[in-house]
């Protein structure tokens, strides 16, 4: 029974990080499109996507300042290849866990 109970834990672990993961990606996609139309900077909204994006966006701009050539800003990209690889580093693993904790569980606890 702790088996199953670890199990159904990493499983929501797992989905609960995937899910946190893709909200962000999608929050940095929009801010990302946002710079295009120059929006108007009191909207609360804007003010909420700069205030999510720009510490992590800022982050990477310092360590890699290659990220900024010519005028482009390549810093969400380096996200958001960051972000696929900690779902896929850390997040498929955790899945393929759970499962294989599942599959191990007697018919009659499953």
């Amino acid at each position: 029974m702790p088996q199953y109970v670890l199990s159904q834990f990493i499983s929501f672990l797992a989905a609960a990080l995937d899910m946190l993961l893709t909200l962000y990606l999608w929050i940095l996609i929009i801010g990302a499109l946002l710079t295009w139309v120059s929006p108007d900077p009191r909207n609360p909204i804007v003010r909420f996507l700069y205030s999510v994006t720009e510490p992590v966006l800022y982050a990477v701009r310092r360590r890699m300042p290659f990220v900024q050539a010519g005028g482009l800003d390549l810093s969400p990209i380096v996200v958001i290849l960051g972000i696929m690889l900690v779902r896929y580093v850390v997040v498929a693993p955790l899945h393929r866990l759970a499962f294989e904790m599942q599959v191990s569980l007697p018919i009659w606890l499953a």
